[in-house]
């Protein structure tokens, strides 16, 4: 196995980017990335996306945008793992680099949900749950979290308001990417006065339906040298729990979150008290939550008190950054494009590269992409050359 680096890194604003097809979207992202890294060509090409059949009515999106950055003949593949494709797709195009089957590959992250209706993409969403056991019963993404935070809040005795601070930081750190969707910060009464989706889940506790895309360039670590581009993947792992989370041993538990983040220390040989930023997926104020407690940096039923403070703790300067750039919260959830987004976050953390959000001293970043209400979980670590 080879040591794997990222050595460009492009990303589009994130938002409802009516004047931007899914193809054009990838295209500004990948040649971004190009460019970042200084390349004209690559082996490989591997899209992370989920939605583009139903909401975009494209399939063979690897084929499609290879021809349309001018990559015509390479190898290319779409890779789907609900909200978790995009770091599917960089996990795959790690394994092609680590094996020692290519030498320079591109994985881009893409999604376009804002051109179809409202109910049309809470339909496509409902694809990553138990079609026979959940959503044939009228649970929507949305209502299968909100009975996942209504659980929490019961079995913790926790109030709705103790989760604010999730998306005080969220939104505090949007403010400062200008890639985000959402750059105006928002306080803690905002937050409880917010309209409610499905409760307990309120506006301020959900991530948008957006678009937008984002790319990276991977390559052997001996030939990425130690320029200011580089950034080591010390560690890449996956795991799966069942669809449906009545199915789970406990609901409340995030075990392949768990099962994936310690594979990746291991391999990375580290522990979470080296980690110097989490790009987590809160795609719900739950998520957040539940994925500190999964992956060491709370026990069970604490995560939650990380958003004490309007999140003092989780923000820039705090004791365990997350969301730096906004998170899925703020920066958007342009669903099959989120991993790679965070990932890219990370990379700017670590080149220094972050601006106003930057974490100081960051040397180790870690990113995890969640695949449905917890079903597909892919961790990252990485480090500063």
């Amino acid at each position: 196995m080879r040591d794997v680096s990222i050595i460009g890194i492009g990303q589009t604003p994130v938002g409802e980017l009516w004047d931007k097809s899914l193809r054009h979207l990838a295209h500004d992202a990948v040649v971004a990335a190009m460019r970042d890294a200084g390349i004209e060509r690559a082996d490989a090409l591997y899209v992370g996306n989920m939605l583009s059949g139903e909401l975009a009515e494209q399939e063979h999106l690897g084929a499609l945008i290879a021809d349309f950055v001018g990559l015509r003949g390479i190898e290319a593949f779409k890779i789907e793992a609900a909200c978790g494709s995009g770091a599917a797709a960089l996990r795959l195009g790690y394994m092609a680099v680590a094996g020692g089957l290519h030498d320079l590959v591109i994985v881009c992250g893409v999604e376009k949900m804002t051109d179809a209706p409202g109910a049309d993409t809470t339909s496509a969403l409902a694809l990553a749950a138990d079609q026979e056991y959940e959503v044939t019963h009228g649970l929507s993404f949305v209502a299968l979290n909100a009975l996942l935070m209504r659980r929490y809040m019961h079995e913790y005795n926790v109030p709705h308001s103790a989760f604010a601070g999730f998306s005080v930081n969220a939104h505090r750190n949007g403010a400062g990417n200008p890639n985000a969707m959402f750059q105006s910060p928002i306080t803690a009464a905002a937050y409880q006065q917010a309209a409610m989706i499905a409760d307990p889940i309120n506006l301020m506790d959900s991530s948008p339906i957006c678009d937008g895309a984002a790319a990276v360039v991977l390559v052997p670590s001996d030939w990425a040298g130690h320029g200011r581009g580089a950034v080591r993947i010390l560690a890449s792992a996956s795991a799966t729990d069942s669809l449906a989370i009545h199915d789970r041993r406990d609901p409340l538990f995030l075990e392949a979150a768990y099962l994936s983040s310690q594979k990746a220390y291991r391999q990375a040989g580290v522990t979470p008290a080296d980690i110097d930023l989490f790009e987590l997926h809160d795609a719900f104020s739950i998520m957040s939550a539940l994925s500190l407690e999964a992956t060491g940096f709370a026990r069970r039923g604490e995560g939650v008190r990380w958003a004490e403070d309007d999140g003092a703790r989780i923000a820039i300067d705090g004791e365990l950054p997350i969301s730096t750039m906004g998170g899925l919260k703020a920066r958007g959830h342009p669903v099959g494009a989120t991993g790679v987004y965070q990932v890219v976050e990370v990379v700017q953390q670590l080149r220094g590269e972050a601006g106003v959000n930057q974490v100081r001293d960051a040397r180790i970043g870690m990113a995890q992409n969640i695949g449905g209400s917890g079903a597909t979980v892919i961790t990252h670590i990485l480090a500063a050359e």
